[in-house]
Parts: C-alpha cells; sequence; structure tokens
C-alpha cells in the first residue's frame, strides 16, 4: 500500500545505535530521499512540459526497467501481452485544456519508470534494517508494505504493458514519490536528534491526499491487467477459461486492496492526533517523546 504507516510507540528505554550504524542510516535516507526527490520532479516536469520534451515522447512502447536490466545480465526478455483497450474514450470526455494533461500522463513511465523500479526496490533494505534491530518499525508492516509496492513495480506494471500507459500510473508515483520526499528527511533529521515542526507536520498531514490518491491508484491499475472480457468473474468466465489463477489472485488483491486503505488510513489519523494533537499542534512533547525510530 502507499506509503509507510508510523509504528505503535510505547514507552521504552532509549536504544543505542553503533555509529557506524546511524552514519549508514542517515546515508541510506538521504539517497532515498534524492532517489524519489528525482522521481517526483521529472514526473512534474514530464506531465506539465517544463522543459518541452515531454510531447516528444512516443506512447508506444517505452523501455522497462527490465530491458534496462537485460543489457547487463541478458538473461532474461521480458513476457509480451496482449494490447489493452485505448483511452480515447476518456480523453473524449474530458475538457479540452486537460487534453495535453492527460495525454502526457499517458506516457510518464518513459521518462521515470525504470528510475521508479530501482529506487524502490532498493526499499528491500528497509527490511534488513529491522531484521537487524537497526529501527523500531514492525517488520511484518514493513515488509508488507514493501511487498505491495514491489508487487506493483515488478509484478504489475513490469509485464503488462497497458498499465504503464493508464494515467493512474502518473498519479501513483506522484504519491509514492511525494510522501518519501518528506518521510525519509523526516527519519534522517530524526537520526541526527533533529526534528523541523515543518517536516513533522507534513509528515502527518500530507497523507490525508497522498494515502488515497496513491492507493486508489494502485488499486485500479492491478485492476486494470483483469481480462478485458470478462473484468469481473463469473460462472460463464471460468467455464470459458477467460480467467487463469493469476489473474484471480489479481481480482483478489484489488479487492482486500479497498479495507487495506480504510485501515491503515485511519490509523495513520489516530497516530497524527497522538502527535500532533486535535489542533495540529504538538502538545508539551519533546523531539524525543516524538521521535518514530
Amino acid at each position: 500500500m502507499t506509503g509507510h504507516a508510523a509504528s505503535k510507540r510505547k514507552p521504552e528505554k532509549p536504544r543505542s545505535v553503533p555509529p557506524l550504524v546511524k552514519y549508514y542510516l542517515v546515508a541510506y535516507n538521504v539517497l532515498s530521499t534524492l532517489g524519489w526527490a528525482t522521481v517526483l520532479v521529472f514526473t512534474i516536469i514530464h506531465v506539465f512540459d517544463l522543459d518541452g520534451a515531454s510531447s516528444s515522447i512516443p506512447g508506444s512502447k517505452p523501455e522497462t526497467a527490465t530491458s534496462v536490466l537485460h543489457r547487463f545480465v541478458s538473461s532474461f526478455t521480458p513476457t509480451k501481452y496482449s494490447k489493452y483497450i485505448t483511452n480515447a474514450s476518456l480523453e473524449a470526455q474530458l475538457h479540452p485544456a486537460l487534453v495535453p494533461l492527460y495525454r502526457r500522463s499517458t506516457t510518464t513511465y518513459a521518462r521515470v519508470g525504470s528510475l521508479t523500479a530501482f529506487v524502490q526496490s532498493f526499499a528491500l533494505l528497509e527490511v534488513v534494517h529491522v531484521l537487524l534491530g537497526w529501527v523500531r518499525s514492525p517488520l511484518q508492516t514493513t515488509a508488507m508494505q514493501v511487498a505491495s509496492r514491489l508487487f506493483l513495480v515488478w509484478g504489475i506494471v513490469e509485464p503488462f504493458e497497458a498499465s504503464r500507459s493508464n494515467p493512474l500510473y502518473t498519479s501513483m508515483v506522484f504519491a509514492w514519490s511525494a510522501t518519501e520526499t518528506i518521510r525519509y528527511p523526516f527519519y534522517a533529521c530524526s537520526l541526527l536528534g533533529l526534528e523541523p515542526y515543518s517536516l513533522l507536520y507534513l509528515r502527518y498531514t500530507t497523507f490525508y491526499l497522498l494515502y488515497p490518491l496513491g492507493a486508489s491508484s494502485e488499486a485500479f491499475i492491478i485492476y486494470s491487467t483483469l481480462p478485458k472480457s470478462s473484468p469481473i468473474p463469473s460462472l460463464q468466465s471460468w467455464m470459458q477459461g477467460m480467467w487463469n489463477l493469476t489473474d484471480y489472485v489479481r481480482g483478489i488483491l484489488f479487492c482486500i486492496w479497498w479495507p487495506g486503505l480504510y485501515v491503515m488510513y485511519t490509523y495513520m489519523i489516530k497516530q497524527r492526533r497522538k502527535v500532533l494533537g486535535s489542533g495540529g499542534k504538538t502538545l508539551g512533547a519533546t523531539p524525543k517523546q516524538r521521535k518514530l525510530e
């Protein structure tokens, strides 16, 4: 799911982190910030055509992250899937002023797709950090959140060509990158004993918009990969073999994405009240008391 929820805080004795580990974690968070900030900046540049190069990007088959790896490994050929439905019908319903933005949103993958895949893949290290006891985030929550994004990147966007031209890919990547360019600096500052109120406020406020935007985009991108001949499973679709096992898996994931969104969204609202208080300001708490990890 989109974003990483803050871990539940329980009173505990301060835990010292070895200096080398601390410096490594700071470096990891800084580099992650730079990676996601690059994705965010190039996404905005592309959608609004700020560099004048977006219109020249073809909407056909952009280079995938797998094809980039193929140049170095030369041992894997991406599976090609059948064509998906066109976006022309939706585009026809838009106001003329929005059509250029919509069209550019269908080619965002060509600009940031491979970079997003690689930057997100490095988040596997966060699971390792928890396993090694370097951070206090719950292992199950961290693993599920990282796995869900990797599933979107490598299990949905990478193999299904039409998902890469889906405008929801743009909203998903925007939500991810905007979230992470706040989360990683927040963690880096916490490790250094700092906690700027601006970062604290953004960390516990922007999720109101970014979390549902990202999670719903993820869900509908998954839905877009289901068989177009029968987007809802039925006895007929089963009898005629329209759905295979992996289709059912993606269909189930689409259904459980929504209660997952509700649980995580309400949890973050509760965490915001604990950290910022009902009035939106931290009351009588020191940085150490407000520290998440």
